[in-house]
């Protein structure tokens, strides 16, 4: 049952400031990142508070057993991209996998292959018929999230890694209300968390908390208060590196210490293209910023942007060159160093991809990374921006929700399930490989309008990601709409099925139908959530997802 966001009528407008602004998908980690900001912090400060918070306060999208990336511009002009996400352990070879798989005990497999998610069968016994699994330890890759942090702070932070933990350690030994849509979301923790620590750590008297219930998360922010005090190092070498280690071996997988210690993160250079006079930012792979890439130079090559805002044109034309995005993406994008991978997000590449449409839909387009279910992954996502003309595009996740359904001893850490995006084709570009970064979702984005007029934006969700990049920069340079107006703007996207989902606002969607679409109204939270700051000639300019519990908040 999807949560019902239609019945709240609020609207909002775009939010004016001029010292900071933070706009993420809950207020109250928005309030952690002005409060750094106000005690005289900067906006990457500003971005690992504001993420840290959201660990505690929106916990089912975020966890410190995740990954982290960032695109950024400093106020020096310096354009640059942040990537810290781990790969496969060093002994999880497919082989192995499939072994470990197929010689499990039932009882303890069933759990974490439930047959309801296709990924696996309670009874394998033939290692040949395992894939790769979507719960449990051998969809675990070392986290990223503790030492991006601290990266982010060393690198460009005004404030210590401990002052940023301060908030979030608040709201998890304090406690703090939860919020509506997350508290729907916290629903799906009954069923997943079936270890009594990950139960105790999670959940209150078995059951998910109720909207406006206070909660604490004491093993959390236990956890965090230790990292405050010794560095990320005690995540990936101390003890709460023994307890991730220990949790996944006991059920059964194979990470090490040794594959936790080995960790660093990347800073790296961001990938871009133009689109209608403004030049887009996007991380490379591993993740899928060359999709959204490719999809705007298929989108500027065949006009989509020309055709009327309320058009069936307008749509099919974006939703197509959305599809070929995806196809290319979906086949070749992978870690780059186990894979080479073709110029996605070259113009002369587009061009050759756009004489593929034409007035009708393409017909059965092979989208998907087989078995990766990550089409509506959950995530995070945070924009800042300071006076001194910072901005920060930060996004976190651990993939699914909660998780693996793992929960790391009693840290309170629950692990992410990020590796069910390998295959165990050894024939895939993705398929597993011992150290292997999987293909990732998360992609947070820079804009450049003009020379003193850039954003920080993203729209996390899966596979909804890139084309939600896309109906963004679409709305503000093709259409003109304000910030906010662009955000509320009903959307549309391109399913793995292709069956193009549109939200039931959208204009003309049964103009659609008739040229060929199948065509289905999505509620709401399929749509995905974007965040938007915008440092234009000294001023700064935000918005946030309605159809999320947050806010962009300044002063």
């Amino acid at each position: 049952m999807d949560y019902d966001l239609d019945r709240f009528t609020s609207r909002q407008s775009t939010v004016r400031a001029n010292r900071g602004l933070v706009a993420t998908s809950q207020p109250l980690a928005a309030q952690a990142g002005i409060e750094l900001l106000r005690n005289g912090g900067n906006a990457f400060d500003a971005a690992v508070a504001t993420a840290a918070a959201l660990n505690v306060v929106e916990p089912t999208s975020t966890g410190l057993g995740g990954d982290v990336f960032a695109l950024y511009r400093t106020a020096d002009g310096e354009v640059g991209a942040m990537r810290s996400c781990g790969g496969a352990p060093a002994d999880a070879t497919i082989e192995n996998v499939r072994t470990a798989v197929s010689e499990a005990d039932p009882d303890h497999r069933s759990s974490f292959y439930p047959t309801a998610r296709g990924y696996a069968v309670d009874d394998v016994s033939d290692p040949d018929d395992v894939e790769m699994p979507f719960l449990g330890p051998h969809a675990v890759t070392v986290p990223g999230t503790v030492r991006g942090w601290e990266a982010t702070i060393d690198a460009f932070g005004d404030k210590s890694l401990a002052d940023a933990l301060q908030p979030a350690i608040h709201y998890a030994t304090a406690g703090y209300p939860v919020s509506e849509v997350i508290s729907y979301y916290w629903q799906g923790a009954e069923k997943l968390f079936t270890d009594e620590h990950a139960r105790e750590a999670y959940l209150f008297d078995g059951k998910a908390p109720e909207p406006g219930q206070t909660v604490t998360l004491p093993r959390l922010g236990d956890s965090m208060r230790r990292i405050a005090d010794e560095g990320a190092d005690v995540v990936y070498e101390g003890e709460i590196a023994e307890s991730i280690a220990s949790e996944v071996q006991d059920a059964g997988g194979f990470l090490t210490i040794d594959d936790l210690a080995s960790f660093e993160p990347e800073f790296v250079d961001p990938i871009s293209t133009t689109y209608n006079g403004a030049e887009i930012f996007e991380l490379p792979p591993n993740n899928q910023g060359l999709i959204a890439l490719e999809a705007l130079n298929i989108a500027d090559e065949i006009g989509a942007g020309d055709h009327p805002y309320e058009s069936a044109d307008r749509v099919h034309a974006f939703a197509e060159a959305m599809k070929l995005a995806f196809v290319d993406g979906h086949h070749y994008i992978t870690d780059p160093e186990y894979e080479s991978i073709p110029p996605l997000g070259s113009k002369s590449y587009a061009r050759t991809r756009a004489e593929a449409i034409g007035q009708t839909p393409i017909a059965d387009p092979d989208i998907g990374v087989p078995n990766a279910n990550a089409e509506d992954a959950d995530t995070v996502l945070l924009t800042v921006g300071d006076e001194a003309g910072n901005l920060v595009s930060f996004i976190n996740s651990r993939f699914a929700g909660f998780g693996s359904g793992l929960v790391a001893g009693d840290t309170g850490i629950a692990l992410q399930n990020r590796g069910a995006s390998f295959s165990l084709d050894p024939d895939h570009p993705n398929s597993l490989e011992p150290g292997k970064r999987p293909f990732h979702t998360l992609v947070p984005a820079l804009a450049k309008f003009d020379e003193d007029d850039w954003a920080a934006f993203g729209v996390m969700g899966g596979y909804m990601q890139p084309q939600g990049h896309v109906q963004v920069v679409s709305n503000v340079v093709d259409y003109d709409m304000g910030l906010q107006e662009a955000l509320d703007a009903p959307r549309w996207r391109v399913r793995e099925d292709s069956t193009l989902g549109v939200e039931e606002r959208l204009p003309k969607a049964a103009a659609l139908a008739r040229r060929g679409h199948d065509v289905r109204v999505l509620p709401p939270v399929q749509f995905g959530g974007a965040q938007l700051v915008r440092h234009r000639n000294g001023s700064l300019a935000g918005a946030s997802e309605p159809r999320k519990d947050g806010q962009a908040i300044g002063f």
